[in-house]
């Protein structure tokens, strides 16, 4: 296979400036190895990636502490373990292992120099100025942006949600475990169809029925005192949002986490139901098409998860420090 191989940069020591200083404006991107204004990071019209799809990406984001005055990333590690898994499923070969990128983005939020809860992409993206379908004999690149960001979605309310029309993509088609730029096309439709039909969200299903996820998080229900979740053979993206809710419901809350298969009519029924992602967050969900969830408006058990999964990413939580990576 003739791919190229990404050349890992030596990490210089951090040029950003001590916490608390006036922020530096020009905002930076890692791209074709080296560290550039993200004014300068473009690609041809003719990449690959750009015409095909041909790429895989994470989201991450970084929480602003202000008693701390530092900057958490949250599960660095485990979300370039994710990128890793999905460049290997679409054949990029790379000399890239999780410390290394993990060091470069650290060093480059702290080049952004920002003060402010953030949102990392990297991209593992074929590089190649060809056309035809494929995935071998094509080369690859990485790059890391780094942006201010604030909700994704409205997480201080209910949200109404429909079932969508669009099943979600069976791993036998388009790799669900896997951020494939591509398969968010299908995602694409869910969520357009849902806000032209007035919903903030969609639910979709799998090619059998069962809830998969929404059209871009992972989603819990609340069933009998019980916190249940679709399991990964559902089609669902394996969600380091969605395990750490897992973790803290479990640990901090001392509730039965059940991941099975869920039918569409169970969500009229659940007493609770909330969405969860990088994006997203902590999203709950007052109304499933047009039939209301519990009260209508955010559930205690949605408000408790909310408050503790912002003090472990903001560094609140002690026994969680291990998730959080402090850029300064």
């Amino acid at each position: 296979m003739a791919t190229s191989t990404v050349l890992r940069p030596q990490v210089p020591p951090s040029v950003g400036e001590a916490p608390g200083v006036e922020q530096d404006q020009t905002v930076y991107a890692f791209f074709q190895g080296d560290y550039v204004p993200l004014k300068d990071a473009k690609i041809s019209i003719l990449t690959h990636a750009f015409a095909y799809g041909t790429a895989c990406f994470e989201g991450i984001r970084g929480y602003w502490n202000d008693t701390d005055n530092q900057l958490y990333l949250f599960r660095l590690a485990e979300h370039y373990q994710r990128l890793l898994e999905s460049a290997k499923t679409l054949l990029m070969q790379h000399s890239y292992a999780v410390p290394d990128l993990c060091d470069i983005t650290n060093e480059l939020a702290r080049r952004c120099n920002l003060r402010q809860d953030i949102y990392v992409r990297p991209t593992f993206y074929k590089s190649s100025e060809a056309i035809g379908v494929r995935l071998h004999n094509l080369n690859n690149q990485l790059c890391i942006i780094v942006q201010p960001y604030g909700d994704y979605i409205d997480i201080d309310r209910a949200l109404s949600v429909g079932v969508s029309s669009w099943r979600r993509v069976d791993d036998n088609m388009m790799p669900a475990r896997s951020k494939i730029n591509g398969a968010y096309v299908n995602s694409a439709f869910a969520k357009t169809e849902a806000a032209l039909n007035g919903f903030d969200e969609a639910i979709m299903l799998t090619m059998e029925g069962h809830v998969s996820e929404g059209s871009a998080e992972n989603l819990f229900m609340l069933r009998g005192g019980k916190l249940i979740t679709p399991p990964v053979t559902e089609n669902i993206l394996e969600g380091i949002t969605r395990a750490t809710i897992m973790t803290l419901a479990r640990e901090q809350m001392g509730m039965e986490v059940i991941e099975r298969a869920i039918d569409r009519t169970e969500l009229y029924s659940a007493d609770e139901i909330f969405l969860t992602g990088t994006g997203a967050q902590i999203a709950p969900i007052g109304s499933v098409d047009h039939r209301q969830v519990g009260s209508g408006s955010i559930g205690p058990v949605a408000a408790a998860v909310q408050r503790l999964y912002f003090d472990a990413v903001r560094g609140r939580l002690p026994q969680y420090r291990n998730w959080l990576t402090p850029v300064y």
